[in-house]
């Protein structure tokens, strides 16, 4: 029988290759997983749905399979988790983040990340935090409070994803789902010291319904979030591929695995220390300026450029929080149809910051919508800019190290960053000008500051998702990030 830690710290990857290999029993994995999860997740809330006797019972079938000699998928076995936002899985809730008023909603429909990593020989335990309606970069919500970071219990993962991307930092699981319409995937990746992929626009289906082309505005995405790149390249090598309810998605996809082995020898790498317009933590700075340097270690040659963006920061993080009101008014709509009227029957379930939002979008005009494309424009082309000249664009992921967690259900971000107001949701991310030009986008363990993790965001140009997991592969050879887990490990678990 596996020891509960035993395969802790073991990668998806790896975990597949034993139980191909017979070297280790489903059963017994998803045993020990159960068992590191009832001990570690309570002082975590990374997971706040759990499914062990379906786990149980996939585990069971999953080993029949390999005694039988029947083909196995490229993640037979392995336990996985995935986000309680807008992702669904047949029989389990799906509160959207929280919402009180829907504890009890189940939707009967799979999203692309359960439907393909089942397929894919996965196992699902469960679903992981996430903020109301996904709307900030924190993982928290009045139904099940904030999610803890694994390398300082007092403080927050980020999010959306926060969930997942703790998970995976405490060694619940190997691999979990992360959404991204803003930085939702590379946000909890750099405050949990994890690699969170997004992969260009149309690389991984999204099946949005009623209305087919709902994830354009801003551009929304699913992906992963791993302790290696490997596990990231094998996860988007599962999540990836056309798919006919997308209008949108890429029909050829590469071999993601053989970016592993890319060097960087001869690439130029731009590197921008603010995105032009940001105020930074002194402390992020630090640790991400010597990063950089792991680039030339890896054979790049690196140079600081500007990357020609016009507007402030805060009139960026504004333009944001109104393109993706559209999206979040259209399920508030569907749900009053469905009979749930959040906002005249249930604010109280619902932020005053989300509130604030949502009243702007109703008052939003086809004008407005069409100047805020005109401002995205200008991301596209001064991000494009920079990419016609080099291989990459290497940035901070993030303004500032992980907040502190409130103990009312509405943690925020930084209200301002050396002394420059910022927006307490997304201002404090440099992750969703991304979100408006569709580059796959990346963010890395760049170091600790104090012991609290500092991610470095690298942008590929578009659908060069190789290029961008090549290089996040080269970087992990020079500057590899394992040896951090042993803080979240040695934690207190109250």
């Amino acid at each position: 029988m596996a020891e509960p830690d035993q395969n802790a710290w073991v990668s998806a990857a790896e975990l597949a290759r034993l139980i191909r290999t017979r070297e280790l029993s489903p059963v017994e994995l998803m045993a020990a997983t159960i068992q590191r999860i009832e001990r570690r997740n309570p002082s975590l809330k990374a997971l706040v749905y759990l499914d062990f006797d379906q786990a149980m019972q996939r585990a069971r079938a999953a080993e029949g399979a390999v005694m039988s000699g029947a083909s196995l998928g490229p993640l037979h076995g392995v336990p996985t988790a995935m986000k309680d936002l807008f992702d669904f899985k047949p029989g389990w809730p799906a509160t959207f983040g929280g919402i009180r008023a829907l504890r009890n909603q189940v939707i009967d429909a799979y999203c692309p990340y359960a439907e393909r990593m089942e397929r894919a020989g996965a196992i699902l335990v469960g679903k992981t935090n996430a903020p109301i309606m996904g709307l900030r970069g924190i993982a928290d919500n009045y139904l099940f409070g904030p999610t803890h970071n694994p390398f300082d219990l007092s403080r927050n993962p980020g999010g959306s994803s926060g969930g997942s991307a703790a998970a995976v930092a405490d060694g619940l699981v190997a691999i979990a789902e992360g959404t991204d319409g803003g930085g939702s995937i590379r946000i909890p990746a750099a405050w949990c010291n994890v690699f969170g992929y997004r992969a260009s626009y149309g690389r991984v289906p999204y099946t949005f319904r009623p209305n087919a082309f709902g994830s354009l505005n801003p551009f929304l995405f699913e992906g992963t979030l791993t302790r290696t790149v490997e596990d990231a390249a094998i996860g988007l090598q599962i999540l990836a591929g056309p798919d006919a309810r997308d209008p949108f998605s890429l029909t050829s996809t590469p071999d993601f695995s053989a970016a592993l082995s890319h060097t960087l020898s001869g690439s130029r790498v731009a590197y921008s220390p603010d995105f032009d317009v940001y105020p930074i933590e002194p402390a992020v700075a630090v640790v991400v300026a010597d990063a950089v340097r792991g680039f030339v270690d890896a054979g790049a040659t690196v140079e600081t450029v500007k990357v020609g963006i016009k507007r402030s920061q805060r009139e960026l993080s504004d333009l944001w929080n109104r393109m993706i009101m559209p999206l979040n008014i259209s399920g508030l709509e569907g749900l009053k149809a469905a009979g749930v009227d959040l906002m005249r029957d249930h604010p109280e379930d619902l932020p005053p910051e989300y509130r604030h939002w949502i009243e702007i979008g109703y008052g939003m005009s086809a004008m407005d919508v069409w100047n805020d494309m005109v401002l995205r424009t200008e991301v596209y082309d001064a991000i494009e800019s920079v990419l016609q000249s080099y291989d990459l664009l290497v940035t901070p992921t993030l303004a500032c190290l992980p907040v502190k967690n409130a103990t009312d259900g509405n943690t925020l971000g930084p209200t301002q960053i050396n002394g420059e107001a910022v927006d307490p949701l997304i201002g404090w991310c440099l992750t969703y000008l991304t979100n408006f030009s569709g580059h796959p986008s990346a963010s890395i363990p760049a170091g600790l500051s104090g012991g609290l993790p500092v991610g470095m965001q690298i942008i590929g140009r578009r659908e060069a998702d190789v290029d961008v997991l090549g290089a996040s592969a080269a970087f992990e050879r020079v500057r590899p990030w394992a040896d951090a887990y042993r803080i979240c490990e040695e934690r207190p678990l109250s």
